[in-house]
C-alpha cells in the first residue's frame, strides 16, 4: 500500500514542483509589478509546454491541471455564507443571480455566430458570468474529453482575465461618469467584473464602502459557481453517448465546497482555518493554471481565432448592460 503511494508520489512531484515554481514567479509579479497572478501564471507556463510531453514532468503536470484545480475551487467554499447573501437584499440578490443565468444563456444562443460549439460558449459565458479564471478551470473540469479542450481552457483563461483587468481600470470611470450612488457602484462592479481579485482592486479604488459592497456581490456570484458546475454535470452525464466516459452525479469537489459554504454559514469554521484555506485555494488555483499554461501549445491557442476574442467582448458588454439596466429598474 505504502510503496504503490511513494511510487506515484515520486513520479507526481517533478512536474508539481515546477507548476509550483511558475505559480510563486507569478506571485512575485503580482505583489511587486501589480500584474494579474493568474494571469501570469498561464503566460510563465506557455513557453514550458515541452514539459508537459516529458516523461519525467508530465504525468504530474497532468495532476496539478486537473486535481489542484479542483482542490482549490473546493475550497473557496469557505469564504461563502448565507449571511452575506441576506445582506444583500433580495431585489439585488435576484439581479445578480439573473445576470449570471441570463448571461450564460445568452452566451449559448450567440455561440453559433461566432462559429463555436455550445461546449465553448458554455465555458466562456460561464467565466464571463461567475468568477472568471476560476470557473473557467471548474467549467472545463466537468466537460467531456475533446480535441482542443486545454486550448480552449486556456485561451477563455487568458481573454477573460485581460477583459477583467480592463474593466477593473474602466469601470469606475464608467460608474462615475453615468453618477452612480456608492452602493449602485458596489453592487454594479461585484456583479460584472469577472475576476475577485479586479473587484477587490475596483471597489477600494473607489472608497472601502464601495470596495465592501463590490466583494460581498461578487462572492455572491461565485456561489453559483457549484450549483451550475451541477447542473452541466447532470445535463452533460444524461446527453454522453452510451458506453462513453459520463460526468459523475455529483462531482466530489462540488460536494466540497457546498459542504465548506454549510459549515461557514453555521459559524463552525474558525478564521484561522478559513484564513489557511483561502490561502491553500489561491495557490492550488495559481499552481492549476501555470499548469493548464504548459500544457497548452502557443501555435495551437492562436488558431482559435479574432471571432472567439470578439465573442468573450460580447458576452461581457452584455453582463455590464444588463446589471446596469437592473439597477436602474430597482432604483
Amino acid at each position: 500500500m505504502v510503496a504503490p503511494l511513494k511510487d506515484r508520489a515520486n513520479r507526481l512531484f517533478p512536474g508539481i514542483a515546477i507548476a509550483g515554481l511558475v505559480a510563486i514567479a507569478a506571485q512575485f509579479l503580482n505583489e511587486h509589478y501589480g500584474a494579474p497572478a493568474m494571469l501570469m501564471a498561464i503566460l510563465l507556463g506557455m513557453p514550458l509546454n515541452f514539459l508537459s510531453e516529458e516523461q519525467r514532468t508530465g504525468e504530474g503536470i497532468a495532476f496539478a491541471a486537473r486535481t489542484l484545480l479542483r482542490v482549490g475551487v473546493a475550497l473557496l467554499g469557505v469564504r461563502i455564507s448565507v449571511e452575506m447573501v441576506q445582506q444583500l437584499g433580495l431585489p439585488f440578490l435576484l439581479l445578480v443571480i439573473l445576470g449570471v443565468l441570463v448571461t450564460i444563456g445568452f452566451s449559448l444562443l450567440i455561440g453559433g455566430l461566432f462559429g463555436r460549439d455550445r461546449l465553448f460558449s458554455f465555458l466562456t459565458g460561464g467565466a464571463v458570468a461567475i468568477c472568471g479564471a476560476s470557473a473557467a478551470m471548474a467549467i472545463g473540469s466537468i466537460l467531456p474529453k475533446r480535441e482542443h479542450a486545454e486550448r480552449d481552457l486556456a485561451f477563455t483563461v487568458i481573454t477573460v482575465t485581460v477583459l477583467s483587468t480592463l474593466a477593473m481600470i474602466f469601470y469606475p470611470i464608467l460608474t462615475s461618469s453615468l453618477g452612480l450612488s456608492m452602493d449602485a457602484t458596489g453592487v454594479f462592479l461585484g456583479g460584472t467584473i469577472h475576476d475577485v481579485a479586479q473587484v477587490v482592486g475596483a471597489g477600494f479604488s473607489i472608497s472601502e464602502e464601495t470596495g465592501d459592497l463590490s466583494t460581498l456581490v461578487k462572492l455572491i456570484r461565485v456561489t453559483m459557481l457549484a450549483p451550475i458546475v451541477l447542473v452541466a454535470a447532470l445535463i452533460l452525464r444524461k446527453s454522453s453517448e452510451p458506453g462513453s466516459a459520463r460526468p459523475p452525479i455529483m462531482p466530489a469537489f462540488v460536494v466540497a465546497f457546498l459542504v465548506l459554504a454549510a459549515l461557514n454559514s453555521f459559524g463552525l469554521i474558525p478564521d484561522v482555518a478559513k484564513e489557511a484555506a483561502g490561502h491553500v485555494s489561491r495557490w492550488a488555483l495559481l499552481a492549476a493554471i501555470a499548469a493548464v499554461g504548459m500544457k497548452t501549445s502557443i501555435p495551437k491557442l492562436l488558431e482559435v481565432g479574432g471571432p472567439a476574442i470578439w465573442m468573450l467582448v460580447t458576452q461581457t458588454a452584455f453582463l455590464a448592460l444588463f446589471v446596469l439596466g437592473g439597477i436602474w429598474l430597482i432604483g
